[in-house]
């Protein structure tokens, strides 16, 4: 495996309302398989990926520096330089970074990369559903779909050939 310094690396950006950040990957530069890890910088008064929880992958919070706030199921904690903070799969690891500081926010994030994964989006009521790559990842997906909960069907429903 190859060594990496995240200098050497170019900055991906994503801006969506809300939600701006930068982001290096540093485990799929490093050709990492089942454990991903990037570097994130996130601006004053900004946050990062939507509220959301994991049901097959693991995550995990290291802050580098700068101060914000970790919003988690039932409250929101402070982060400082030196925090770790473990997320685990399912409601109890939902989580949220948000920079409420004067000054950018550097952290890493490290995951499991385990496929097939559905997310879940408390906030807005939507699941998704990926395999092939994990989140994350930069592989090609093989299935990718998000979805409101309330479009849910019964597992029989518009099958053809029930007798009546």
């Amino acid at each position: 495996m190859p060594k990496v310094n995240e200098s050497d690396l170019d900055w991906d950006a994503l801006e969506r309302g809300e939600a701006k950040f930068r982001r290096k990957r540093l485990a799929d530069a490093a050709g990492g398989d089942d454990l991903g890890c990037s570097l994130y910088e996130l601006p004053p008064g900004k946050k990062s990926w939507p509220y959301h929880y994991h049901t097959a992958n693991e995550e995990a919070i290291y802050v580098l520096e700068g101060e914000g706030q970790l919003r988690r199921a039932d409250d929101a904690t402070s982060l400082e330089p030196g925090d770790y903070v473990a997320l685990p799969t399912g409601e109890d690891g939902a989580h949220r970074i948000i920079n409420d500081s004067d000054a950018t926010l550097r952290y890493l994030a490290v995951s499991t990369m385990e496929t097939p994964e559905v997310l879940v989006y408390p906030d807005s009521g939507k699941v998704g559903v990926m395999d092939g790559a994990p989140p994350g990842g930069t592989g090609e997906r093989t299935l990718e779909g998000y979805f409101r909960e309330d479009d849910a069907v019964d597992y029989w429903d518009g099958e053809r050939g029930d007798a009546e």
